[in-house]
């Protein structure tokens, strides 16, 4: 099983024929830039397609803070993704009260451990819209 920065390198390697389709999901590669560094750290993210846009759940497995790719997209929301072998830039917002429960809904049928994480949390889990700049 990929995971951390073997799962980015095998991905990146064969533009995502290792390591798109992970555990039943599919995943794409999240670049944002450090807010202290300035430095590029890229994450895989279990994704869903929302029209031209994709969608990804910053849920760091139900802990109390938000991962550091949020953090850092909140920062500065210009981001690179890459799926497959599709690279672009992207600009991320985090989804609106509004949108948020249909795209929780449609995060969670691929990826049913975010109600959990939810449910381990008193921090609202954001959903992230990743759309192409």
């Amino acid at each position: 099983m990929l995971f951390g920065k073997e799962h980015v390198e095998r991905y990146q390697e064969t533009d995502g024929e290792v390591g798109h389709d992970w555990q039943g999901t599919v995943t794409l590669l999240l670049t944002t830039t450090g807010r202290r560094t300035g430095k590029e750290h890229t994450t895989p993210l279990i994704y869903q397609p929302e029209g031209d846009a994709y969608l990804v759940v910053a849920s760091k497995g139900g802990a109390d803070d938000h991962p550091l790719w949020y953090a850092n997209l909140q920062a500065n929301p210009e981001v690179k993704v890459q799926v497959k072998g599709d690279k672009f830039a992207a600009r991320a917002r985090t989804a609106t009260p509004d949108e948020k429960p249909a795209l929780w809904r449609k995060m969670t049928a691929v990826w049913p451990a975010y109600d959990e994480y939810q449910e381990k949390t008193t921090r609202d889990i954001p959903v992230v819209v990743l759309e192409r700049a």
